[in-house]
């Protein structure tokens, strides 16, 4: 997994450029991720590669697109020392998984990164970062794909078993 860098206040129409909102399909947003702040990115970026940005990520226009345009172009992880609120939470209900670090600054741009969100870091260059802990409701939510098919197991779960877990 390599690691994008970004900085601050990076906004969803950075992320995904507004024109393209009529869109829902993950695959079609991604050709269109980052498209007029970073180009080079949707060229270069492979399945598992990971965002690392700085202060308050995803700020801006309320939009499920932008999560949605990053899973379509195989990001599964964005790390960054903070989340505008919205973002956090669209992250999660459509399955991207957000760290927080507190300090994203030592990530380098096209290093290699391990993340283990259970044990509680990210690791890169030999170094280990501490990360926020996700709560286990979260991770279950990011680990079902999506606040949608969380619901679909949930539901599934209460069918067969007659009770609520």
């Amino acid at each position: 997994m390599q690691i994008w860098k970004f900085g601050d206040d990076i906004d969803t129409d950075a992320i995904i450029p507004g024109r393209f909102l009529t869109e829902y399909d993950p695959k079609k947003l991604a050709e269109h991720v980052f498209e007029g702040t970073r180009d080079d990115f949707r060229a270069g970026v492979r399945p598992g590669d990971v965002v690392v940005a700085g202060r308050n990520f995803g700020c801006g226009s309320s939009r499920e697109h932008a999560p949605l345009a990053l899973l379509g172009a195989g990001v599964k992880v964005v790390v960054a020392e903070s989340f505008a609120r919205i973002f956090y939470r669209n992250a999660v209900n459509t399955g991207l998984l957000p760290l927080v670090c507190p300090d994203t600054r030592a990530l380098l741009e096209g290093r290699e990164i391990r993340v283990d969100p259970a044990g509680g870091f990210v690791e890169s260059d030999g170094v280990r970062y501490q990360v926020e802990p996700v709560p286990p409701f979260m991770q279950a939510i990011v680990d079902a794909g999506g606040l949608v098919e969380y619901a679909k197991e949930m539901k599934e779960v209460e069918l067969c078993t007659g009770s609520r877990r």
